[in-house]
């Protein structure tokens, strides 16, 4: 398992937002419904080998891609004071690649910090979730009372 996948566990592997989550390389997978998926990726944002947030992508089965959001780390967490004189103002959170080792830049992300990303996420996928049946039904009933 490299380093991107096991950064991605961190994040989703506990999360209920998609189910039947599969870890690939720098991106995970998951369902949200009968047709609908979800794919998660880490993602640069203009500088080579330093990855700055994570890409999460909403596809159709039939009809491909429905909506994309990039969520960076430091929208999600702000810049991140350190105890280090080379920082003073901190810094925002991202991973590089240095020597060919993918690791954490100066800052190592705590438990609150997934799980702060984990809810952004899951926030995110809550807007494309396929309703049941079940709710659909309810629904129907609720509306001929």
């Amino acid at each position: 398992m490299n380093f991107f996948e096991q950064e991605l566990r961190k994040f989703f592997a506990k999360d209920h937002a998609f189910n039947d989550v599969k870890f690939i390389g720098k991106a995970c997978y998951g369902t949200l419904g009968e047709k609908t998926r979800m794919k998660l990726e880490f993602v640069t944002l203009g500088t080579h080998q330093k990855y700055e947030g994570i890409k999460a992508t909403v596809i159709d089965k039939n009809d491909g891609v429905i909506d994309t959001l990039t969520l960076k780390f430091s929208d999600a967490w702000g810049k991140k004071k350190l105890n280090n004189p080379n920082f003073r103002d901190g810094i925002e959170p991202y991973i590089w690649i240095y020597n060919e080792k993918a690791e954490w830049y100066a800052y190592q992300p705590t438990n609150a910090d997934y799980k702060v990303m984990a809810e952004s996420v899951s926030d995110y996928a809550e807007l494309f979730k396929e309703q049941t049946q079940e709710m659909r039904n309810s629904y129907s009933l609720n509306q001929q009372m």
